[in-house]
């Protein structure tokens, strides 16, 4: 059976098969004796996007009471639930979206404390994920931004904790996110789509996604 570590657009944390592009963490959450989650989410503020591969160390998934491993499909998912690049793995990245994140959020610099603290007032209502209103057009999104059709009746999540379909900004159009990659978005379906989108994506990393900080998206973002 697949560990609990993937986690959704939408902060979720479920069991699938596939793992994805990055690994991270919110501190510890799980027990290693049973390798399962405890009923938190969180333990720290910061929430981190890693490298799977580093240095050739390899570690054993939920084996230890160090960090909960997490594991995410691309950087633009990882954004979307609220974590932001490690500044030991990827440092380069964490640089580069530090910078952004200052420029497009009107500072001269920003530690990554500050980020931290910004980001969980966004990322959080309660213990749910917070939804963000759409501020402009679909069109005017930069690439990497994710938003969610919130009053679709298709969940989106296999374990029906939250409900909604996620999507990916990029190229001019949006696509469907899923655990295996993106798909294609019928006509259909956009549709009125408009009017019923919230932001996935945390105002301030949006601001520095529109200021130049590129996500590193799954290679189906390219293709569909």
């Amino acid at each position: 059976m697949p560990l609990q570590n993937r986690v959704t657009p939408f902060g979720e944390i479920v069991a699938v098969a596939s793992r994805g592009m990055f690994t991270g963490n919110r501190g510890i959450i799980h027990d290693p004796a049973t390798k399962t989650l405890l009923k938190r989410r969180w333990s720290s503020p910061a929430w981190i996007s890693c490298v799977c591969e580093f240095r050739g160390r390899r570690r054993d998934v939920m084996a230890t009471r160090s960090w909960t491993e997490l594991f995410f499909l691309d950087e633009a998912t990882a954004l979307a639930a609220g974590h932001r690049p490690c500044y030991y793995c990827r440092r380069t990245d964490a640089h580069a979206f530090a910078a952004a994140w200052a420029r497009g959020n009107g500072l001269e610099q920003v530690s990554a404390k500050q980020i931290d603290a910004t980001l969980h007032r966004e990322r959080l209502d309660g213990r749910a994920k917070r939804l963000h209103p759409l501020a402009c057009a679909v069109s005017e999104l930069p690439d990497g931004a994710m938003v969610a059709d919130v009053k679709h009746d298709d969940a989106g999540v296999r374990d029906g904790a939250c409900t909604g379909i996620a999507y990916l900004f990029t190229r001019g159009g949006l696509l469907r996110w899923s655990f295996e990659g993106y798909q294609p978005v019928e006509a259909a379906m956009l549709e009125g789509l408009q009017d019923r989108l919230g932001l996935l994506t945390p105002p301030s990393t949006l601001r520095a996604l529109e200021a130049g900080y590129q996500p590193a998206l799954h290679p189906s973002a390219r293709t569909n």
